[in-house]
């Protein structure tokens, strides 16, 4: 199922949300000036190795911010900024800009310390937005539950739209991220989706401008 709208209007406009896109993109441009050992060397510089980390927290601590303006692929940085833009504009609408990229940096970090956790001898670099994008989405689920997602589904090449109540797919694709996790599906970091998801759904309220309070559809 992947998500093609949201209807939840904003009061202003989400100028954190794009500045962010443009960035990743940006970075994303640079990839492609290289070759594939500058790319790998890239990633292992500024993307977060849990074996590295662990051996030597300080010296690595940047590689929790840089390795989340990284991306693997055209595949990994469309999805993951579509996803920041269906679902990051309300979110930053509702925390406010300066607080909205503060927890959007902070779930990064809290995405690759929970995949950096469970699996602490990889050697494999952990690049991409995804983590602090599963961050907004555990707010958004926390913030907007009804709100309506419109949602497509490919039924034999052909696109069927419907909508869903944001409580209804953020936790279908939270669900899958546990399953897929469990799996031990090689390639994806399912448990920092599930570290940034769980670290957006109850941390959000202490960005809330006024104060710890929940905010429903």
């Amino acid at each position: 199922m992947f998500p093609v709208a949201d209807l939840n209007r904003t009061r202003r406009p989400a100028i954190m949300v794009k500045y962010l896109v443009a960035a990743n993109v940006l970075v994303f441009l640079y990839e492609l000036t290289l070759s594939e050992p500058q790319l790998r060397e890239l990633f292992y510089a500024y993307g977060f190795v849990p074996k590295l980390f662990w051996q030597a927290p300080l010296e690595r601590a940047y590689t929790l911010l840089t390795s989340m303006f990284l991306h693997g692929g055209l595949a990994h940085i469309l999805g993951n900024m579509w996803f920041l833009w269906v679902f990051g504009d309300n979110v930053e609408d509702r925390l406010g800009s300066g607080r909205f990229l503060l927890f959007y940096l902070l779930g990064g970090v809290a995405a690759a310390l929970a995949q950096g956790l469970v699996d602490p001898g990889s050697t494999q670099p952990m690049v991409g937005a995804s983590g602090a994008i599963s961050a907004v989405l555990g707010a958004y689920y926390k913030l907007f539950p009804g709100a309506p997602v419109l949602t497509m589904v490919l039924l034999v090449f052909y696109p069927v739209f419907f909508y869903l109540p944001a409580w209804f797919y953020l936790g279908y694709w939270a669900f899958l991220q546990f399953i897929e996790a469990l799996m031990g599906i090689p390639g994806i970091a399912f448990w920092a989706h599930l570290g940034g998801f769980l670290y957006g759904v109850f941390a959000v309220r202490w960005f809330l401008p006024t104060g710890p309070r929940w905010v429903r559809w």
